[in-house]
C-alpha cells in the first residue's frame, strides 16, 4: 500500500510554502501591480496610496531575495530604477488572477447580503425591539 504525502504539515506543504513567498499584506498586491509589466517605485507607490515608504521598501526587498521580482538600475541622472517580475514571479500570475475573481466576487456577495439585511421586507419580518 502506497503511504500518502500529508500537506497539512508545515514542512513541505506546497501551500503553505507558496504562502510565505507572498505572505503579509502587501506583496501579492505588489506582485499583481506588476503583472502590466516593470514599474518604477514611486508608481508603485502611488498605485498603494496608504503604504509607507519604508514598508514598500521592505516588501520589494523580499520579493527580489524570493527570486519573485528583480530590480533593474538605470545609470541615469537622476537614477532609475525599474522592478519588473521574474519568470518566477510571472507564474504566480494565474494564482493572483484567481485570488483577484474570488475577492471580486467576494465583496460582490457580502454587498448582496448587506443589501439583504437592510431591506423593507427584512426589517418588516423582524420582532419589534
Amino acid at each position: 500500500m502506497l503511504k500518502r504525502k500529508r500537506y497539512d504539515e508545515a514542512e513541505g506543504c506546497p501551500v503553505a510554502a507558496t504562502l510565505d513567498l507572498i505572505d503579509g499584506k502587501w506583496k501579492g498586491v505588489i506582485l499583481y501591480h506588476l503583472l502590466p509589466g516593470p514599474k518604477r517605485f514611486n508608481q508603485i507607490k502611488r498605485e498603494l496610496t496608504t503604504i509607507t515608504q519604508r514598508t514598500l521598501t521592505k516588501q520589494l526587498r523580499e520579493l527580489e531575495e524570493a527570486g519573485l521580482i528583480s530590480r533593474t538600475i538605470f545609470p541615469q541622472v537622476p537614477p532609475r530604477v525599474d522592478y519588473a517580475l521574474t519568470a518566477e514571479g510571472r507564474s504566480l500570475a494565474p494564482v493572483i488572477e484567481s485570488l483577484k475573481a474570488w475577492g471580486e466576487a467576494r465583496i460582490v456577495r457580502n454587498a448582496e447580503a448587506a443589501a439583504q439585511l437592510r431591506s423593507p421586507a427584512r426589517a418588516a419580518a423582524l420582532p419589534p425591539g
